[in-house]
């Protein structure tokens, strides 16, 4: 076991496992971690705890200090900066004619590197842009190219729900979330209203799917044969959430359409999966 300790450095994003370093720290502390691009302030948001060795990659950087109130005035500082970086870097990569849309700009903690987010359709060759950019800003710059989703998080907007978008309020990261999530809770497959600002699938529908899964799993499929107080009939319809089957009852020459709990049908032949 290797006790560490989960830190993110954005509002939203990744959660990264640091060592502690024997620091006395909480949750909801700012902290300064030596990470891969250097010093950085992050959000402790999971507390001190041990995990297995084959969790984490070791050996794991390690939180350097609490952050103080002097690290807080730098963040500040740093971010002033960045969003000064922005107007130049953009009018550099006009001048060099690159096909790219610059998203933002962030310091590391001890402003020894100057990251910019773009989007572009194509590689780009930035090379003379880098020259250009180290030579305006005398520190290390690096280009991160980012996909549709990221840029979501980062431009931010509005969802179909007409909230914030979740992946630039909360969201921590966009695995899993796959066209069968929808189909589990019976939304419709048009693309244009399963999909969030970013053209991908919204976020949004993997957070009730795993309540839809237990609760599927208790229910006939729509086809299936069931009897009923009025007569044998065919279900037409599932509402998931209320265990609620819309039955088709055909009696002579009368049919009946009517809205039965699971608790009282009896299901006398499902339908045969595909």
């Amino acid at each position: 076991m290797v006790e560490v300790v989960g830190i993110r450095f954005k509002t939203t994003g990744k959660v990264y496992y640091f060592d502690p370093n024997k620091l006395s720290i909480e949750q909801e502390m700012h902290v300064i971690a030596d990470t891969s691009r250097g010093l950085e302030c992050g959000q402790v948001v999971q507390s001190i705890k041990k995990v297995n060795k084959d969790e984490v990659v070791l050996p794991l950087k390690k939180v350097v200090r609490i952050a103080t109130e002097k690290d807080h005035k730098k963040i500040v500082e740093n971010q002033k900066a960045a969003d000064k970086a922005i107007p130049k870097c953009t009018e550099l990569i006009r001048k060099n004619k690159l096909d790219m849309q610059l998203l933002d700009a962030e310091y590391t903690h001890d402003r020894e590197r100057l990251l910019f987010s773009y989007t572009a359709g194509e590689r780009v060759d930035f090379r003379q842009l880098l020259k250009d950019l180290a030579g305006e800003f005398k520190t290390r710059i690096e280009l991160r190219q980012v996909g549709v989703r990221d840029k979501a998080r980062i431009v931010g907007g509005l969802g179909p729900c007409g909230y914030a978008l979740c992946c630039s309020t909360f969201s921590g990261d966009f695995d899993g979330i796959s066209i069968k999530m929808a189909k589990n809770q019976n939304l419709s497959l048009n693309p244009i209203k399963i999909s969030g600002l970013c053209g991908r699938l919204l976020c949004c529908l993997q957070y009730e799917n795993e309540v839809y899964v237990e609760l599927n799993k208790m229910l006939p499929d729509v086809g299936s044969f069931v009897k009923t107080d009025e007569g044998e009939g065919r279900i037409q319809y599932i509402n998931v959430l209320k265990q609620l089957l819309t039955v088709v009852i055909k009696n002579d020459d009368t049919t009946i359409i009517r809205e039965y709990h699971l608790d009282d049908v009896e299901v006398l032949k499902h339908r045969k999966k595909k």
